[in-house]
C-alpha cells in the first residue's frame, strides 16, 4: 500500500518573464543562462508552465519550443544563427501602411475643420477646429509584423511548433485588449487557436510605438499595461514554485551617481525617450512590487523567486540594442548580476529550492573567471575534441587504406 508521501504529486515549476522591449529580452537571456547553469535539477526546456509578456513572451515561447539558453545566447546575442539570422532591426520596421492611410485622411480632416469653423465661427477658433487633425497621427510608428514572420518560420522547423496546443508544456502569452483594457491570455482555452508567433507580436506591441495587432476582429497591445509579470497565471495553472525575471526597473539616479555609473543630471539631459522610459518603468515596477506582495497573501503555500537588475546600474538603462557590442555587454552584465544575486542569497534560496528537487551550484557561482563565453564554449570543448578525434581517426583510416592499396599495386607490378 502506497504511503501519503508516495501519493503526493511532483511539484510543478513555473517561469514568468516580464517586459522591457528588445533590451529587456537580451537581459532575460543573460539572466536565464546564469540560472540554467546554477540550478541543478531544473531543465529550462521542460518547465511545467511558461508565462511571458512583451519581450518575456518572445523568450518564453522560444524556451517552450526547445530552444536552450545557450542557443538563445548564440542566436539572439551573438548572431550565430543556424538557420534564420535574427537582427534587432526587425522590431523597428516603419508602419508604412498605417502612416500612409493616415496621410490620405488629412485632406478630408482639413475640409471638415474648415467647414466647422465657417458654419459656426463663434463656437471655436480656426486653430481649435484644426485639432481634428490629431486623428491623422498614426496608431503606432512601427509595425512588428517582421517579428511574427520571423517566429513563424522559426517555429515551423522540425521539433518546434507554432501551435499552443501542440506544445508539451503550458505556454501563456499575455496581451491587453485595446477596447476592453482587459488582459488576454493567449494559450488558454478559447485563445489557444491563435498562432504563437501572432500572440507574441501582440504582446510586444507597446502602445504608441507599435500598431495594435488585430486578432479575430479585436486589437491587442503590450500586456504590461495590466501587470509587469503575470506570475499569478502560473500559480493558477498549478505551479508550486515560480521563477520570475523582471528586466524592467527604473534607474535610481542618485544611487547610480554614487555608484559611478551615471553623471549628475544625465537622465534629465538625455532627452524625452529616456524620460518616458523612466516614467513607464516606474509605473510598471510599482505595480509589480504590489503584485509580489499580493502573491504572498493569495498563495501562502507557494513560492516565487524574483530576479531583476539593481537600480543603481545605468549601463543597462542607456544601452543601445542595435549595437552588437552593447548587446553582448548587456547579456554578460545580466549573467554576472544574476550569478552574484544567487550567491548573495544562497543561504536563503537553498532550502526553498531543495523542496523542489533543485540544487544550487555554489562551485559555479564562486568561479570568478566564469563568463558567458566560457560557459557556452568551454563546456563544448570536449565535444569539439571528440569530434576532432573522430575526424582524425577517419583520416587515419583513409590514409591507412590508401597505403595498403598502394602497397598491393606495387607488389602486383
Amino acid at each position: 500500500m502506497k504511503t501519503a508521501t508516495e501519493l503526493k504529486p511532483a511539484p510543478r515549476i513555473g517561469l514568468a518573464l516580464g517586459g522591457g522591449g528588445p533590451l529587456g529580452g537580451i537581459y532575460e537571456i543573460g539572466a536565464l543562462r546564469a540560472l540554467d547553469e546554477a540550478l541543478d535539477g531544473l531543465d529550462f526546456n521542460n518547465i511545467d508552465v511558461y508565462v511571458g509578456v512583451n519581450a518575456g513572451s518572445f523568450v518564453a515561447a522560444n524556451l517552450a519550443n526547445q530552444m536552450t539558453t545557450a542557443q538563445l545566447c548564440r542566436i539572439f546575442v551573438r548572431n550565430e544563427a543556424e538557420v534564420h539570422p535574427f537582427h534587432p532591426e526587425v522590431f523597428y520596421r516603419p508602419a508604412l501602411r498605417e502612416i500612409g492611410r493616415r496621410l490620405l485622411a488629412v485632406p478630408g480632416l482639413l475640409s471638415t475643420a474648415v467647414s466647422r469653423f465657417v458654419n459656426n465661427p463663434y463656437d471655436q477658433s480656426l486653430l481649435e477646429a484644426m485639432t481634428i487633425l490629431a486623428q491623422a497621427a498614426p496608431a503606432g510608428l512601427f509595425d512588428n509584423e517582421g517579428l511574427h514572420e520571423y517566429l513563424k518560420r522559426a517555429f515551423t522547423m522540425l521539433g518546434r511548433t507554432n501551435d499552443f496546443r501542440q506544445l508539451k508544456r503550458s505556454l501563456y502569452v499575455v496581451a491587453a485588449d485595446v477596447e476592453s483594457t482587459e488582459a488576454v491570455c493567449f494559450g488558454a482555452p478559447g485563445y489557444d487557436h491563435v498562432p504563437i508567433s501572432r500572440a507574441v507580436q501582440a504582446s510586444t506591441s507597446s502602445p504608441g510605438l507599435y500598431v495594435p495587432v488585430e486578432i479575430d476582429g479585436r486589437f491587442y497591445v503590450d500586456g504590461t499595461l495590466r501587470k509587469g509579470l503575470h506570475a499569478s497565471i502560473a500559480f493558477e495553472d498549478g505551479a508550486d514554485l515560480v521563477l520570475a525575471v523582471n528586466p524592467q526597473v527604473p534607474i535610481d539616479a542618485s544611487a547610480a551617481v554614487r555608484a559611478g555609473t551615471m553623471k549628475p543630471g544625465e537622465l534629465t539631459r538625455s532627452g524625452m525617450p529616456n524620460l518616458l522610459s523612466q516614467m513607464f518603468r516606474t509605473m510598471v515596477y510599482s505595480r509589480m512590487q504590489s503584485g509580489i506582495a499580493q502573491y504572498t497573501r493569495d498563495y501562502p503555500d507557494k513560492d516565487i523567486l524574483l530576479f531583476e537588475p539593481t537600480r543603481d546600474d545605468a549601463k543597462l538603462f542607456f544601452s543601445n540594442v542595435f549595437s552588437f557590442q552593447s548587446r553582448r555587454m548587456v547579456c554578460e552584465h545580466a549573467y554576472q548580476m544574476t550569478r552574484r544575486d544567487l550567491l548573495r542569497r544562497a543561504d536563503e534560496l537553498e532550502p526553498k529550492l531543495r523542496k523542489y528537487g533543485i540544487t544550487l551550484r555554489r562551485d559555479r557561482l564562486e568561479d570568478e573567471q566564469r563568463t558567458i563565453s566560457t560557459s557556452l564554449y568551454g563546456e563544448m570543448l570536449p565535444l569539439y575534441v571528440a569530434k576532432g578525434r573522430k575526424k582524425q581517426g577517419e583520416k587515419n583510416r583513409i590514409a591507412s587504406g590508401f597505403s595498403t592499396v598502394t602497397h598491393l599495386f606495387s607488389k602486383a607490378e
